[in-house]
């Protein structure tokens, strides 16, 4: 959440994650949490699910990153 990734749409990317939770009804099973980019700015934004780094992440491609983690990690 840091000034990098913010002035690339970072807010609209977190919007729409929450937006997607809220509607798949997994607000209240997964966490988000704010972090900085730990000298990585150039790969930014970056989104985190477990230990898989997505980079260059913004509102229109992120619901494809979760989505495809979902289908391979959490039972249906």
């Amino acid at each position: 959440m840091g000034s990098s990734c913010f002035s690339r749409g970072n807010k609209k990317t977190l919007q729409a994650v929450q937006k997607y939770l809220g509607n798949m009804g997994l607000s209240a099973k997964i966490s988000i949490v704010g972090s900085h980019c730990l000298d990585k700015c150039v790969h930014g934004p970056i989104i985190k699910i477990n230990n898989i780094r997505y980079t260059q992440v913004d509102e229109f491609n992120v619901i494809g990153f979760i989505e495809s983690f979902l289908e391979t990690h959490l039972d249906k």
